[in-house]
């Protein structure tokens, strides 16, 4: 495990069959705005690279004790060959040691180790041992299954590489008439530009308040674009916004991200006006084939529930992504490794409460910025 020296990470790491923006030194750059410390991990095998790891250290002054306290988190990693059991071993027990000498209450890893694909208890699903044996590898190593979840555990990927004709076929009846009916009814997608930032914040906050989720401030999402500089080069992170419109009036958007061979929806939002003539589904079919210009072959959604059925409070988005014909993967979630059980009980019972507060004020300032 050494820490990597050279610039070129994403070009390091883009050659990583699961390789994730998250991953890269961009989304490094937009956490470090925001008080985390990056700390890129590489290791290496007869100097070749076999496996890759962003780690993001969070210090956690606290008054009253001594100790010097962190957190680490690993968005989407560690990458490397998931099938490789001394790898994985050498990698697990690497990440345990530096969370120890850093002082970690814990270190998070969530990595697209896939358990399994399709909607369980379906005809559908079919589960991969590798995601069983890595299941049980960390079990036995002493890591937990975390209760805070911060990215998606399951997700809806879609095929890029058949033909526009057949991406289209395999989608719902539904959802193709909704799409012919967008363009029929006069709506036309964009793409954004800086000069569009503004309104697309406010279409977001509109949307937080509508459904019921909090954002970030409107500076947290331009340091957010503007980091991801808009490059057309496969293997460099990048990122775009895509704008509906009805008679110049923007009336939905996405920001879809951009990485080795990958495009990602992120962030959508949309006002109420208009929402007959379907404007949503025009949009994602737009991002698709953007997508596949690029040289992508996947298109992923951005989330899937976490339990399949409708009291989970995705089922609504689900049957939408749902009716675009992607496949639902399902991955291990997020682990952590605490070496000091006591500090991470503490953390585990008072942080969650703190992130509901966050949350509440959070929601009530997007309202009054919006009034």
């Amino acid at each position: 495990m050494q820490r990597y020296q050279d610039a070129n990470w994403d070009e390091a790491i883009a050659k990583f069959p699961e390789s994730h923006f998250l991953q890269t030194s961009e989304w490094a750059q937009v956490k470090a705005n925001y008080g985390w410390q990056p700390m890129p991990f590489i290791w290496y095998e007869d100097e070749k690279v076999v496996a890759a790891a962003m780690i993001l250290k969070r210090a956690l002054p606290i008054r009253g004790f001594s100790a010097r306290l962190s957190v680490l988190y690993a968005p989407k990693g560690p990458l490397m060959d998931w099938e490789n059991e001394s790898l994985r071993e050498q990698v697990l027990g690497d990440l345990q040691d530096f969370a120890k000498k850093q002082g970690a209450i814990f270190i998070k890893l969530d990595p697209d180790v896939r358990l399994g694909t399709g909607i369980p208890d379906t005809d559908g699903e079919e589960k991969l041992e590798v995601g069983q044996v890595w299941q049980k590898a960390l079990s036995q190593r002493g890591w937990r299954y975390s209760d805070d979840q911060i990215q998606f555990r399951n997700t809806v990927l879609i095929d890029l590489t058949p033909s526009e004709e057949d991406i289209l076929m395999r989608m719902k009846s539904k959802t193709r008439y909704n799409i012919r009916l967008a363009a029929k009814k006069g709506v036309t997608v964009r793409v954004g530009t800086s000069a569009d930032w503004a309104m697309l914040y406010k279409m977001y906050a509109e949307t937080s308040i509508r459904d019921g989720f909090a954002i970030r401030d409107e500076n947290y999402y331009k340091t957010v674009w503007s980091t991801f500089n808009q490059s057309e080069t496969l293997n460099l992170p990048t990122c775009e916004p895509l704008i509906a419109e009805v008679d110049g009036d923007p009336v939905a958007a996405i920001l879809v991200f951009y990485f080795a061979e990958r495009a990602y929806y992120v962030y959508g939002m949309s006002t109420t006006n208009h929402r007959n003539k379907m404007p949503t589904y025009l949009l994602q079919w737009e991002a698709m084939k953007r997508a596949k210009e690029r040289g992508c072959t996947v298109y992923d959604l951005w989330g899937a529930p976490e339990t399949f059925g409708e009291t989970d409070s995705m089922w609504g988005v689900f049957r939408f992504k749902e009716g675009l014909g992607g496949e639902v993967v399902r991955t291990l979630g997020a682990w952590d490794y605490a070496p000091n059980s006591i500090w991470y009980n503490m953390y585990t019972e008072i942080i969650p409460r703190v992130l509901d507060m966050m949350r509440s004020r959070g929601k009530k300032r997007t309202k009054e910025r919006l009034g």
